[in-house]
């Protein structure tokens, strides 16, 4: 199992991160109207999940919204999603203050599941470690980047360099 680092203290995550080229586990997440968004509802698609602690911090909110403008430089074979544990009313009211449209957020606050089943689970603190995950097309994962420290930002470019090369 792998650790991060939050504000400085090392946290250890519960499991394991799924690896380049495993089939990316699937996943039901709560939109913002309370629907149910599952990994094969963007099958076809290049996925560019997003996992962060909370939307209603800073560093949640700069990455999210820097991944939203990214996406118009995007084909659109290319989807975002971000996922939290915060409830999706609080996610829809974040949407709205910040006119984030692109980035579709996805509640895990049902039994955090997804950030178990993804490794990235920080059970400690009841929150996601801050990851970037990129499913390809078929289903795999392509591309994982676990930031060590959880108050710091992804490397936004890699990000999208992956994600070009992928929708390609």
């Amino acid at each position: 199992m792998a650790s991060v680092t939050f504000k400085g203290t090392p946290k250890q995550l519960s499991g394991d991160l799924p690896q380049v080229g495993e089939a990316a586990p699937d996943f039901s997440l709560v939109a913002n109207d309370m629907s149910a968004v599952t990994l094969a509802d963007s099958a076809g698609k290049v996925r560019i999940i997003s996992v962060v602690p909370s939307i209603d911090t800073s560093v949640c909110s700069l990455e999210t919204a820097r991944f939203n403008r990214e996406l118009d430089n995007l084909p659109d074979s290319v989807v975002g999603y971000t996922v939290s544990v915060d409830t999706p009313f609080a996610q829809k009211r974040w949407c709205g203050t910040e006119g984030v449209e692109k980035m579709q957020l996805l509640s895990d606050f049902k039994g955090q599941n997804f950030a178990k089943s993804y490794g990235v689970y920080l059970d400690e603190l009841g929150i996601a470690a801050r990851c970037v995950f990129i499913v390809d097309k078929d289903g795999n994962i392509a591309y994982t980047q676990l930031v060590p420290e959880v108050s710091q930002e992804p490397n936004y470019d890699e990000v999208m360099n992956q994600a070009r090369e992928l929708a390609a």
